[in-house]
């Protein structure tokens, strides 16, 4: 029996079809419905959120964390959601999308943005280095907290990690945190955090210090 071919979508035809309320990406033109978060990712990412808020705020410079906009390759049907995406205000003005689809194409617009892993953690790992990279997006974390990912990204035997993920000559290069590890982040040189801390944030437990 042949099957039907999959009608794939444009990125506008996306916008206008995604609903509220509900987390969808757009992959190649095919639309993904995002997993339900668990409990434990939910607190890992607003940990990262406040504690990312406040080196914005004291670092002076012009950037906000938004909480449903989308990255877009420059020439790709994609658009993806960030878990943590930050974005340069002052280059708002130069995306096309920003104003009718808060959406943001270009990598001088996305100083960092932050995939916490969930069970579709290839997308993390295979497709968003990728395309993140491609868009030039300095500084990508993906933090891995229930060591999903295969063991080839973060050892054996398979143990939480943080990956960053960072721009080198347009091409990213990596490094990896665990344990008590201090985050080194190039956005953020100041910030005070050990990977722990941020594994901690997903088991119920607060955290022993200040970002």
């Amino acid at each position: 029996m042949i099957q039907p071919l999959r009608k794939l979508l444009t990125f506008e035809e996306f916008a206008h079809w995604k609903p509220d309320g509900e987390r969808y990406e757009l992959h190649d033109g095919v639309i993904v419905k995002m997993p339900q978060p668990l409990g434990g990712h939910e607190e890992v990412t607003g940990f990262l959120s406040i504690a990312l808020s406040v080196q914005c705020y004291q670092s002076g410079l012009p950037y906000i964390i938004p909480k449903t906009a989308l990255v877009k390759p420059p020439e790709n049907e994609s658009a993806y959601s960030p878990d943590v995406l930050i974005i340069n205000q002052a280059n708002l003005i130069n995306e096309p999308f920003w104003k009718k689809e808060s959406t943001v194409i270009y990598g001088t617009s996305i100083p960092l943005v932050v995939e916490v892993v969930s069970n579709n953690w290839r997308d993390d790992y295979h497709t968003k280095v990728g395309k993140y990279e491609e868009i030039g997006i300095p500084e990508y974390w993906i933090v891995d907290y229930l060591a999903l990912g295969a063991r080839k990204f973060i050892g054996n035997p398979k143990q939480p990690s943080i990956s960053i993920y960072f721009l080198v000559e347009d091409e990213y290069q990596v490094t990896q945190f665990r344990g008590t590890d201090r985050i080194q982040s190039p956005t953020f040189p100041e910030l005070n955090l050990t990977a722990q801390q941020i594994f901690q944030a997903g088991s119920s437990r607060t955290a022993s210090s200040t970002p």
